[in-house]
């Protein structure tokens, strides 16, 4: 296993607000192995190097025991936006789940953002921090096919046995949901695939499903990208179709989106299923908004 130094773990976000209503961001690891092909966070801006090798940050939990402690406002505490924090050595090291007991310890919030159903282990500590603040779970699920999704995501939990998880995770009281992002222009963003995973989300309890209709493409990841789709869709020209269709934009938006956002907001809005960052924002938070006017 390899160790890589830092000095603080727990930073503060930009813009709380604007997304999902995060305070505080949490990277434990550095890296990823789930292999996922659309990954963002294998650009050049990154600068991380050897992405699919995970390393662990040295004294990781000592450094988040020390950054909470000296927050002079408590929050909602993010994790898994450069690297899933439910990687495969997460079984083994028990990092991100020290991390939420330090969390609750101190009473701070989690939003947690994966692809795993190695999250369900931490329901028992979710289901503690949920008694004093806001719990936000995403699971990202972007085909209703497995066989598609253990293409273009080889090493990580396929998407039936995501929503599974999310079923038992709303059972427990717990608020979760679907990031339905990046839909893989060409390849995912079609209205079956889209309805499949709507049906899908209200059976198994999904309280809210956030879009992107789309994908981002820049140094590095998108020639890794497109090697990727030589490699696994042959014959299907899908390289010449982004090329000609995008060229070396950054956003990569679905020639469908525009009739994709109006078939699915249709749906969300059918079924009562969130689906607006700020509607998801105010559900997810709104029982301790009123705990915190009713103390005062």
């Amino acid at each position: 296993m390899d160790y890589i130094p830092a000095k603080t773990i727990i930073t503060k976000t930009k813009a709380p607000s604007k997304w999902f209503g995060i305070d505080y961001n949490m990277n434990i690891y550095k890296g990823c192995c789930h292999g996922c092909i659309y990954c963002d966070s294998r650009s050049d801006c990154y600068q991380i190097q050897d992405f699919d090798r995970v390393r662990i940050k040295e004294n990781a939990l000592q450094i988040i025991r020390d950054d909470l402690r000296r927050k002079t406002r408590s929050g909602v505490v993010g994790t898994g936006a450069m690297s899933d924090p439910y990687n495969p050595l997460e079984q083994q090291h028990l990092l991100t789940r020290h991390a939420l007991e330090l969390c609750d310890a101190f009473g701070f919030g989690a939003a947690i953002a994966t692809k795993s159903t190695l999250l369900e282990r931490d329901t028992d500590i979710l289901q503690s921090i949920a008694e004093h603040s806001p719990v936000l779970l995403k699971v990202t699920v972007t085909t209703a096919d497995d066989s598609l999704a253990k293409k273009i995501e080889p090493h990580v939990s396929l998407p039936g046995l995501r929503l599974r998880m999310i079923e038992s995770l709303s059972k427990s009281g717990l608020y979760t949901g679907i990031l339905l992002m990046p839909v893989l222009p060409f390849l995912e963003d079609h209205i079956e695939n889209i309805g499949e995973i709507i049906r899908k989300a209200e059976a198994s309890g999904a309280r809210f499903i956030y879009p992107a209709f789309g994908m981002t493409l820049r140094g590095n990841q998108r020639d890794w990208y497109y090697h990727k789709l030589h490699e696994l869709f042959p014959g299907q020209e899908l390289v010449r179709k982004y090329q000609k269709q995008y060229g070396n934009y950054y956003e990569c938006r679905s020639p469908k989106a525009q009739k994709l956002w109006e078939y699915f907001s249709e749906e969300c809005t059918k079924r009562k299923i969130a689906y607006r960052m700020e509607d998801i924002i105010h559900q997810y938070k709104k029982a301790y908004q009123t705990e915190q006017l009713c103390l005062f």
